[in-house]
């Protein structure tokens, strides 16, 4: 990983020395909301007024809903405008999808099509053709549209894993699932696909990832360059626990809140399981769960068929998850039993830590191992209901709220600084281009 500029050299660089022209293919753009657009919207912030020429292939919005968003008849397929940050975006095709992974992964593919035919005809005049060209994971497509696009400007390329792609194909069963001996063509795409991502990661110029965990696996597999930027936070940093020590939870229920996505990646059901097993032991517990994802209409057929004391509600808005994460004395990250999950750390992890709140972290690998070394929390093993269950009823009946130790807040501020992460990959790309 290259060395760190001090803090606040960013604003003090007006130019970089390689003078970069920045092409960024991504399935995922403002002004749509999500991990993916917040992390490259904090970058793009920091990169112009570095001197950095932006430009962004990508489609319009039309996550998560799959249809296009309302209000976005400027950012139609074609349309080039000017971004938040001064950026330039190309607006590419894509195509109306449902939740299935064949209607999505032909969106995805749609896009990456178009994005090569676009990015070529708007880009190839020599004040605006990309000197580096960075393919950006979710929309596993964007990273072979980022590989053609730096052949043909003869950039360099730089290939950035947000998950641990393509290890998670397999656990997740995208590509398998109950239909594999019926179709066993999916088996074999599952195969074909980790190949094909591998070797691909193996060319790039450089291969960013956002933990050290997956750098370390990536490099095993003959990778030559490769980097860790990890995920930042706009939730505002804390300079103390948001609870007291010895707070007391009388006369009310333990609270409890998971505020982000409800997908199949999560693991939800467990939360909604525990909090059941907790109220069957005569334990007061209240737990919400706010998001928008595939598992939602699942997770609240499941919380009534149980009984269990859990509200699932649809996404609030910004301003109002301070006030949220104040009702709850914690608030839940999770993930699946998956061995790729042991190899990431999710964004909204950073998030919690950040607000000084505890966190009941049902996680495994890089997540619990810093959950665990900075006192952010509680770590349970994913999936397993009666752990979770087992460690809410312990403060439920103690009735004394759990506290953060200010240790976890205070590393978000150092490691997971939009300007520090943005001053890390902007000496990553003057690597590249020296």
């Amino acid at each position: 990983m290259a060395g760190r500029a001090p803090r606040g050299a960013l604003h003090a660089r007006q130019k970089p020395s390689s003078g970069h022209r920045v092409l960024l293919v991504t399935h995922h753009y403002a002004p749509e909301t999500g991990a993916p657009q917040r992390r490259w919207g904090a970058l793009v912030a920091r990169f112009i007024p570095a001197g950095v020429d932006v430009s962004v292939l990508t489609p319009p919005p039309h996550y998560p809903s799959g249809t296009l968003a309302p209000g976005s008849e400027a950012h139609l397929p074609g349309t080039v405008s000017r971004g938040a940050h001064g950026e330039r975006i190309i607006r590419v095709r894509y195509r109306e999808h449902t939740t299935s992974l064949v209607s999505r992964t032909l969106d995805h593919l749609v896009a990456a099509l178009s994005s090569i035919h676009l990015g070529w005809r708007r880009l190839r005049r020599r004040t605006v053709r990309p000197t580096v060209v960075i393919g950006t994971v979710p929309g596993i497509p964007s990273m072979f549209a980022a590989w053609a696009l730096a052949r043909i400007f003869r950039a360099a390329l730089v290939v950035e894993m947000r998950d641990a792609w393509p290890d998670l194909i397999r656990p997740s069963g995208i590509m398998t699932g109950s239909l594999a001996q019926r179709r066993p063509g999916r088996a074999f795409a599952t195969t074909l696909a980790h190949r094909v991502i591998t070797r691909l990661q193996s060319r790039a110029d450089l291969v960013v990832t956002t933990t050290e965990t997956f750098a370390d696996v990536v490099r095993s597999r003959g990778a030559r360059n490769v980097a860790v930027v990890r995920n930042g936070t706009a939730f505002p940093v804390v300079s103390r626990p948001a609870v007291a020590a010895g707070t007391d939870l009388a006369p009310r229920p333990f609270r409890v809140v998971y505020a982000g996505t409800l997908g199949r990646s999560q693991g939800l059901e467990v939360v909604v399981r525990a909090a059941a097993l907790v109220e069957s032991r005569g334990l007061p517990i209240e737990v919400r769960i706010v998001g928008a994802g595939n598992d939602a209409t699942q997770l609240a057929g499941l919380a009534r068929s149980l009984g269990a004391p859990v509200t699932i509600g649809p996404p609030i808005p910004h301003a109002e998850i301070d006030a949220l994460y104040n009702w709850a004395d914690t608030l839940v990250v999770s993930l699946r039993d998956w061995e790729p999950f042991q190899w990431t750390v999710p964004s909204k992890l950073y998030e919690v830590m950040a607000s000084g709140h505890h966190v009941t972290a049902c996680v495994a690998g890089e997540s619990a191992e810093l959950v665990l070394s900075l006192e952010a929390g509680d770590v349970v093993p994913p999936g397993d209901v009666e752990a979770l269950a087992n460690l809410w009823a312990g403060y439920a009946t103690s009735g004394i709220a759990p506290v953060a130790s200010h240790a976890a807040s205070a590393w978000v501020a150092a490691h997971a600084n939009d300007d520090v992460l943005a001053e890390t990959y902007l000496a990553l790309l003057d690597g590249l281009t020296r």
